[in-house]
């Protein structure tokens, strides 16, 4: 169990709610824990710090919305992501820790610009073919990022509406196919030693704030607008991946 001062745990636990909110169908959320934990541990350890408490908003997600999955969709995306998790294992295990943390920082930035441009110009993603190397294309994508960063949720969002899932389709599919590949990546992170006791007692204890989270977000899906929360939260994304960079330093 880390030895964190008590502001480092309302981050570690607004993090894990973030996962929850996340899960319940806010994928602009899905960067914040990202940014958090790769801040209270080395961005490379985050990874595996941050990987069990996903599982376990992916089934609680499953559950919820497991009426709603698209399985043609999950079948399609499945075989490019697994090729691109490994090529991620790779990454993760050749980087160091000074190249490690700019590359996250570099993944949400990329991230955060094209979820931007989903919000403002959602009909670039209306119209693209349902092609094969669009599918692989996207499905390497989202199995790298995911290895290196967590934070594929964007880039399978995309794919989703660009074939124009509705709402519960889509996060039912978004969950079921997170659950799957989020498991598959599980045995890398322990080959990698970026999952052990110490991290899983973490997020044992963790676990309570992501379920709050989960009921927090399916509240808020019915009260606030979408489009603004998910805007508001990437502007922070980006301005805590310029961070990440160098590019600037804060006084705080």
């Amino acid at each position: 169990m880390p030895h964190f001062t008590p502001f480092q745990w309302l981050l570690a636990i607004i993090a894990a709610m973030g996962i929850g909110v996340a899960k319940s169908g806010f994928s602009g959320v899905s960067l914040l824990h990202v940014l958090i934990f790769a801040n209270l541990f080395t961005a490379r350890d985050s990874t595996g710090v941050v990987l069990p408490m996903l599982i376990v908003g992916d089934i609680c997600a499953v559950f919820i919305f497991r009426r709603h999955a698209r399985w043609e969709h999950i079948r399609r995306l499945l075989p490019p992501a697994a090729v691109g998790v490994i090529i991620g294992a790779f990454l993760v295990r050749w980087l160091s820790e000074a190249q490690f943390r700019p590359v996250i920082g570099a993944v949400i930035l990329t991230l955060t610009a094209l979820q931007l441009l989903r919000l403002s110009r959602p009909q670039l993603f209306e119209h693209v073919p349902h092609r094969l190397w669009f599918a692989w294309t996207m499905g390497l994508a989202a199995g790298i990022t995911t290895m290196l960063a967590n934070a594929a949720g964007p880039i399978a969002a995309l794919y989703l509406l660009a074939i124009s899932l509705p709402k519960f389709e889509l996060v039912g599919t978004n969950a079921w196919l997170f659950f799957v590949l989020n498991c598959f990546k599980a045995p890398f992170s322990v080959f990698l030693g970026l999952i052990h006791p110490n991290t899983l007692l973490l997020n044992a204890a963790l676990i309570p704030a992501i379920l709050c989270g989960l009921f927090a977000g399916r509240w808020l899906v019915t009260r606030i607008p979408q489009r603004l929360f998910d805007t508001l939260l990437l502007v922070f994304a980006g301005l805590a991946a310029v961070r990440m960079l160098g590019i600037f330093r804060p006084y705080f």
